[in-house]
């Protein structure tokens, strides 16, 4: 297994490789020898010809020694991309003929966007270049490591006689020990972590599969990150392939309206009445049954089907409204989630309003609900735009989300937001935690001097909702409301509702006697 006691000779060869290799160097080295032939005579030139060839095999860019030699970066001790392929191949092809053992891992560094957001560039490929250094020191220099990908490195063992789970586990650990130390840029330490996906070898992949392996347990692990590990199983090919034919089938399912909304309502924390509904998407699968929206969001989404799940999500929200509106129940508001690739469409003003009126419908029932993580990176002009025309339209704007996604206040005023969504987040347990008490009670003071109207989302629990009563929210959401149902049982849902606040005991005020 790889150790740390080769790390001074790699260092050594690093540092020489630099020396022999720097453009400088090699263009002074002719008059190098002359200075010395000129200083030391004859003694000077057998200098020059004994300490150089010396250096150049010390660097180790010759190639090394041994089937698996590596051609490493002389910046940052790692190899690039280029080759790094081909000698995964062929390390799979020896630990085969000799029935040894190796195991490929995929190291990426964690929220690495909103690192360069916050830190900018510079900072940024410090970070990277320092991570480099600190995985190849913790394997052995006849390792492959290479950098894969902008903030995505993949390291190959080289072929050990004894190589099992646990050992790859706590490689993986030492590798996240290490990037976890701070890095020190402009006076100010940075701290990182990552999250690593790794394949040990198998009779059951082939060389190509290999690297594709670990990168499924890397996907796996991100999303149970951050700083997770996890290790290639036949259950992650599984899943992999039920992705792929979801996003084969979505599409289809998009048209035969398998996809539709389902309606979470939102209740005033004031009066108790239903102020509105969510429509959450639903996919009821005709083989599978009800697939989860975290499993065919993300497929309509690498189908390119984002816009088209907005307008059938639209069609079917507003359909529900006059359908609410015939049954003599007062629903003001229903709310549509638009995400990055609809808001960048030109015409999406002209065409909600052609939905509006098509509808005989006031746009301010719409409420066009925007992720708070949009807002913040809204530099398309497009975006920005839709944002601001759907509300000059009379549409009302919801940030959902919001917390998350790092929103400036100045991003609230200039996008019109009517509502802020408080993420569950915030409001999970906040009942009996103190410190959540204080983050709420921050937010609704932020949102009562902006005049924006505030909704808690994920409310579960009798506690949570009088806490929020109590603090000011002016709305709230959750399981503890009402879990998202389908059209058909919101009729009920809305009676059954509206009986319990008739039969809530009324608190009178004290009469003078």
């Amino acid at each position: 297994m790889p150790n740390r006691s080769s790390n001074g000779w790699t260092r050594l060869r690093a540092a020489c490789c630099n020396i022999i290799t720097n453009p400088a160097c090699l263009a002074f080295l002719p008059a190098i020898c002359l200075g010395l032939f000129w200083f030391g005579g004859e003694m000077g030139l057998m200098v020059c010809a004994v300490f150089f060839p010396l250096l150049f095999m010390a660097s180790g860019v010759h190639g090394g020694s041994g089937d698996t030699a590596l051609s490493r970066s002389a910046v940052i001790g790692i190899m690039q991309r280029d080759g790094f392929s081909a000698l995964v191949q062929n390390i799979f092809r020896q630990a085969r003929e000799r029935g040894q053992h190796s195991a490929i891992f995929q190291i990426e560094i964690d929220e690495h966007k909103e690192l360069l957001e916050r830190h900018g560039r510079r900072a940024t490929d410090r970070v990277v270049e320092v991570t480099a250094n600190r995985i190849a020191s913790i394997l052995r220099s006849n390792d492959a490591v290479a950098q894969t990908g902008d903030f995505l490195f993949s390291a190959c063992l080289s072929p050990v006689e004894h190589l099992d789970l646990e050992l790859c586990i706590q490689l993986a650990g030492r590798i996240q020990s290490a990037i976890e130390e701070p890095v020190a840029v402009d006076g100010t330490s940075l701290y990182v972590t990552s999250c690593i996906g790794f394949c040990k070898q198998t009779a059951a992949l082939t060389g190509s599969d290999w690297p594709d392996a670990a990168g499924l347990a890397l996907r796996e692990a991100k999303n149970n990150g951050p700083n997770a590990i996890r290790a290639f199983s036949d259950e992650m090919r599984r899943k992999s392939r039920n992705r792929a034919e979801l996003r084969e089938e979505v599409v289809t399912a998009l048209e035969r309206g398998q996809i539709q909304p389902w309606f979470q309502p939102q209740i005033s924390t004031d009066t108790g009445l239903v102020t509105g509904f969510e429509a959450l998407a639903r996919w009821n699968h005709p083989n599978r049954g009800m697939v989860p929206p975290a499993a065919f969001l993300q497929a309509i989404e690498q189908a390119g089907k984002l816009e088209r799940l907005a307008e059938v999500m639209m069609y079917h929200s507003f359909t529900a409204l006059k359908a609410w509106d015939s049954a003599g129940i007062h629903v003001p508001h229903i709310g549509v989630n638009f995400a990055g690739p609809e808001l960048s469409n030109p015409k999406l003003v002209e065409k909600i309003k052609w939905e509006l009126d098509r509808f005989d419908l006031a746009p301010e029932r719409l409420v066009v609900e925007v992720l708070e993580t949009v807002v913040a990176d809204a530099s398309d002009d497009t975006i920005t735009k839709n944002i601001n025309g759907l509300s000059e339209l009379g549409c009302r704007i919801d940030l959902d989300d919001f917390g998350t996604g790092h929103a400036s206040i100045a991003s609230i005023r200039r996008f019109s937001v009517s509502r802020i969504k408080i993420d569950r987040s915030f409001v999970m347990k906040a009942d009996r935690d103190p410190e959540q008490q204080r983050m709420i009670s921050a937010i609704l003071t932020m949102a009562e001097r902006l005049e924006v109207e505030t909704l808690a989302e994920g409310v579960e629990s009798v506690g949570e909702h009088a806490l929020l009563a109590q603090l000011g929210c002016d709305h709230v959401q959750g399981f503890g409301i009402g879990k998202p149902m389908p059209f058909d049982q919101t009729l009920d849902w809305i009676s059954r509702h509206n009986a319990k606040l008739q039969a809530a005991p009324q608190i009178l005020g004290n009469k003078s006697r």
